[in-house]
């Protein structure tokens, strides 16, 4: 793939930080300020291809499938960061959403030369991950031309995978291999070329989306609580037992009872007290419920 950046918005000079170099502390400040306010506005056009993403996602976890995040620097590590989020936050199997960096893991904190340049890389490390029909692809990359990406898309299209693309700039190479195109266009960086910082902070917003709206028709919310969290420190633990307070407004002593018998289960613990059943019945419900608890809670009082 040749390479011409000249036309990537990305990779123009933005005319509103000229001279930065010759502003103070917080004159600097306020021009990045500034700038970023424009992202969540860029974000918002891509709204449609991200709700075609969100419902593509929970088809995918619905069959047994997985979400595959692939990029390189800055949008390898943002995919990382949100597929490594999700275990603790929703309780997900580490295996269910999965971020790879071109380079791998040594990636992350040092930069791998050639490793995003490498198309065959990209897609060597589809076939490493064993993606299949069932999958959901995304790839990632500001400039929307990354060869390990392409790469990467190209052989998640052949294996029939769902193909996804986030990228900042318009009708780029991505668009020809993607199923769902995402182009949100920050526009020029406050340093030229600098795309962990608009770019990035798009990025992250639409994966922040994707994961949380994916999780939320999965079941994994109760109102606007994470119910399916995991409670690995003593923080979390805290936080565990003040949502089962929140979803239920038991007392005290009925959560901790609760929380207990459930295995630390905050899911299982809501239904246990809002339904008054054992644990066993709870987990029964759940089950029928597909992992819901409103749908949980209809459930028995239904068959009351």
């Amino acid at each position: 793939m040749s390479i011409d950046i000249k036309h990537l918005t990305s990779e123009q000079q933005n005319e509103n930080t000229r001279h930065i170099d010759q502003q103070s502390a917080i004159d600097i400040l306020k021009l990045i300020n500034i700038e970023d306010s424009k992202v969540s506005n860029a974000v918002k056009e891509c709204m449609p291809e991200i709700s075609k993403s969100v419902e593509a996602i929970v088809s995918s976890f619905k069959v047994g499938g997985r979400l595959l995040y692939f990029g390189a620097g800055t949008s390898g590590r943002l995919g990382i960061l949100d597929a490594s989020e999700c275990p603790p936050t929703y309780g997900t199997n580490p295996s269910q959403v999965i971020g790879v960096i071109a380079g791998g893991p040594t990636a992350i904190q040092n930069a791998v030369e050639g490793a995003e340049d490498n198309e065959d890389l990209g897609k060597s490390d589809v076939d490493r991950f064993e993606v299949n029909e069932r999958d959901v692809v995304v790839g990632i990359s500001a400039s929307g031309r990354s060869p390990y990406v392409i790469g990467a898309m190209k052989r998640a299209l052949e294996l029939n995978a769902t193909v996804v693309g986030v990228a900042n700039n318009q009708n780029s190479a991505m668009r020809d291999l993607a199923s769902i195109m995402i182009e949100a266009v920050v526009g020029p960086e406050v340093v030229l070329g600098s795309t962990r910082m608009k770019a990035g902070t798009a990025q992250k917003m639409i994966l922040n989306m994707m994961t949380t709206a994916s999780m939320i028709l999965s079941g994994k919310v109760y109102d606007n609580l994470m119910v399916d969290m995991q409670s690995s420190n003593k923080k979390l633990v805290v936080r565990a037992k003040r949502l089962i307070e929140m979803a239920t407004g038991a007392d005290e002593e009925t959560i901790q009872q609760a929380y207990e018998d459930s295995g630390h289960h905050v899911k299982t613990a809501i239904v246990m007290i809002l339904v008054g059943v054992p644990v066993e019945e709870a987990t029964r419900l759940l089950e029928q419920a597909d992992g819901f608890v409103r749908k949980a809670i209809l459930l028995a009082n239904v068959q009351v």
